[in-house]
């Protein structure tokens, strides 16, 4: 036993859990954590040309600030929750304490599952749009679509988004001072590459759209989306959005190895989404400014084959000023960096929320998976059953052109669905019953919480509507289907067996110290 006990571990002790994982993450390399699974550019570069083309450019950047603000409620009610519970499961331990005795089994049931189902999508997220810049990176290295480059097709993409899953099983097997010292790397290189992107872009592109152009111009494209509704143009423009602002809760995945959690946590959390909100912003409209010619970015026969907007864009700007794509090629592969440090966090969370599950036996076999590896001490069953779920979430893609959005769907409304769990077991409890950490929200905590949970409800329910008309198989969202089916089996083994016998987090100290 060490003399001195870290106020996070005490804080878990009290909650009836040994510390069993190490303490050695400080609020810097928890917030680089926080920092790279919200990624600057993950986010925004994969869904941008397709949310520009919806409604035209002022919808996409104002629709920015409205998500911006909105995140805020969310991130407020759950650095509050995080202040007072610094563990592992996090969302899922937090909703079964929230919710009391009666309700805390199921509440933890569906927010562990939410969480479990938008973790492990999330991964393919990162796969998906990781192999989407190799490509452009590939076909501009081989001399562009224009003069007979290579532009890999279906069965070479997947196999791209096959290995980049396994290579992020590989590192996070071994051990987590690795990926702690990625994650360090990460932070510096999304806030430089950065820099250098939004500073740099417009500053080459041989011409910039007047600022009228970008807060102001507003269209539609139904020839090629099939969409002719504003309101629903502009709700679909809004997606990328809602896809980027998430994910600042890795910080509190990591709270069982932070040390002074109950502050640094809720930090963490706050400081993740004031520098995202800002940098993302800024890069939105440094790409945005740079177009050079709207309808040449979607042309099919353009130098990155319609196939991915922002490559076009880095392309006509260096091309356009030094007649070579050399500085689009360097730029793409920051970005590329950014997907690849985006996926090594996201599959470090996906396999510490499968481990704080099975341990609490909510997992088919949880035996298996909550095995540490005896050197590393991470839990590496789990690791390799996320990238094997995440292979098999993958193989549309010799057949499907959307999925993309599929997996960007369920990624999004499991994980923020989660978050809505614990947040509103928070503002329904009573307060009497909540021990407070350092950060309180006293009163507000009912409006915040209530803007927090309405405002989650929309961002799944517009996730799931159909992205393009008229809808056909090869462009047929799946994702309500996917999830639908997930949750079903989800809850139908809830109620014919494991209410019987599922209790929430499962503690590892014998003496009842807490309050529970």
């Amino acid at each position: 036993m060490e003399v001195e006990v870290d106020s996070g571990e005490k804080r878990l002790n009290e909650l009836g859990y040994k510390q069993e994982l190490r303490r050695e993450m400080t609020l810097f390399k928890t917030l680089a954590i926080s920092f790279s699974t919200m990624t600057l550019f993950t986010g925004i570069t994969p869904l941008y040309g397709s949310s520009l083309l919806y409604a035209g450019p002022a919808s996409l950047v104002w629709g920015w600030v409205v998500v911006s603000f909105f995140t805020w409620f969310v991130g407020i009610a759950m650095a509050e929750i995080c202040s007072s519970f610094p563990t592992t499961g996090s969302l899922y331990f937090w909703a079964a304490h929230l919710a009391g005795p009666v309700w805390g089994p199921l509440a933890s049931w569906c927010c562990a599952w939410l969480e479990t189902i938008g973790l492990i999508a999330g991964i393919g997220t990162q796969a998906y749009a990781g192999s989407q810049v190799l490509q452009s990176i590939i076909l501009l290295c081989t001399g562009t679509n224009k003069g007979g480059g290579y532009f890999a097709p279906r069965g070479v993409f997947l196999a791209m988004y096959v290995g980049l899953t396994v290579i992020w099983a590989i590192l996070n097997t071994f051990a987590l001072e690795v990926i702690a010292f990625i994650d360090i790397i990460s932070i510096w290189w999304q806030v430089i590459g950065g820099l250098v992107i939004v500073i740099m872009l417009p500053l080459v592109a041989l011409t910039t759209q007047p600022a009228s152009y970008v807060f102001g111009h507003f269209q539609t494209a139904p020839e090629t989306t099939g969409i002719s509704s504003k309101p629903y143009a502009v709700i679909l423009s809004v997606l990328v959005s809602q896809y980027s602002l998430y994910g600042y809760d890795a910080a509190a995945h990591l709270t069982e190895e932070t040390k002074g959690a109950d502050k640094n946590g809720p930090t963490a959390i706050l400081s993740s989404i004031g520098i995202i909100s800002i940098f993302g912003w800024a890069y939105i409209l440094a790409l945005t400014f740079s177009i050079q010619n709207f309808d040449y970015l979607y042309d099919p026969s353009n130098e990155t084959a319609g196939a991915f907007v922002p490559a076009q864009i880095l392309y006509d700007a260096f091309h356009g000023r030094y007649h070579n794509s050399i500085g689009a090629i360097i730029l793409l592969f920051v970005i590329w960096g950014s997907f690849f440090f985006g996926g090594l966090s996201i599959t470090t969370s996906a396999a510490r929320v499968v481990y704080a599950l099975s341990r609490d036996q909510g997992i088919p076999f949880s035996s298996i998976w909550r095995k540490l590896h005896p050197k590393h001490k991470v839990p590496a069953n789990a690791v390799w059953l996320c990238a094997a779920i995440c292979i098999l979430l993958g193989l549309p893609i010799l057949k499907l052109n959307v999925v993309f959005t599929a997996i960007t769907s369920i990624c999004t409304v499991g994980w923020v669905g989660g978050y809505a769990v614990p947040i509103f077991a928070r503002m329904v409890m009573d307060d009497k019953n909540f021990k407070a950490g350092p950060f309180y929200l006293g009163r507000a905590r009912r409006p915040i919480c209530l803007v927090a949970v309405l405002w989650i409800c929309y961002t799944c329910s517009v996730f799931l509507l159909p992205t393009y008309y008229p809808i056909k198989w090869d462009t047929f969202n799946y994702a309500p289907i996917a999830l639908g089916a997930c949750l079903a089996i989800v809850m139908l083994w809830w109620l014919l067996d494991a209410r019987k016998w599922f209790k929430g987090p499962v503690r590892n100290i014998d003496s009842q110290n807490g309050k529970v």
